[in-house]
């Protein structure tokens, strides 16, 4: 929920998911509750031995339910070129599982310069200082805590579950209210820091 709105995908996934298995998922919820890594909502409705073959099931169903479905958010293809304007490199850090990220972002036409998945809260950290990331933007306190992990500046959208409130709660250093707010917020950044070399990472 940070560049897409994958939501009305995931919901059908899910719904697709149950009736497949024949175990009742509340897809209505699920969604509600994105953000950390697939086994984690699995396991509310799976029994535990039964959610790794589960993950894998619905990884493998998600590109034919939950591709077309999601939308990219308001902003989204503008924050990716406001970084590279700035001579920065837009790097996706997500815990979706990698293939199924990039899909999302092939069809929607969004082309960072990297995607880096299956990698949730702290985690993120490894990847953001592989790359030598500077800003790390997120719609949860789980990005806010990877961000901090890694020694950049944490940036929250409040698009997602998280609400500015527990956005800031978290730790975050800054919060918008989308990523149509974040071209201006970067550009003011970049002016602020033209001693250094600046590079986000969304």
């Amino acid at each position: 929920m940070t560049l897409i709105d994958s939501r009305p995908g995931i919901r059908a996934c899910y719904r697709a998911l149950a009736e497949r298995t024949g175990t009742y998922v509340d897809a209505d919820l699920a969604v509600t509750r994105l953000g950390p890594p697939l086994v984690e909502e699995l396991a509310h409705w799976f029994p535990a031995e039964r959610v790794e073959e589960t993950a894998d099931l619905y990884r493998a169903m998600y590109p034919t339910y939950a591709v077309a479905a999601t939308s990219a958010l308001p902003g989204a293809r503008e924050a990716v070129a406001a970084v590279r304007d700035a001579g920065g490199r837009a790097v996706v850090v997500t815990a979706k599982y990698e293939p199924n990220a990039k899909l999302h972002l092939a069809h929607l036409g969004i082309e960072p310069d990297a995607v880096i998945g299956d990698l949730w809260a702290e985690q993120k950290a490894v990847a953001l200082r592989e790359h030598g990331a500077a800003v790390y933007v997120g719609d949860h306190v789980g990005d806010v805590r990877g961000a901090r992990a890694a020694g950049a500046l944490s940036v929250a959208v409040a698009t997602g579950p998280c609400d500015p409130a527990e956005l800031r709660a978290a730790g975050a250093d800054v919060v918008l209210a989308g990523l149509a707010e974040f071209p201006r917020w970067f550009s003011d950044y970049c002016a602020d820091h033209r001693s250094g070399d600046s590079a986000a990472r969304a």
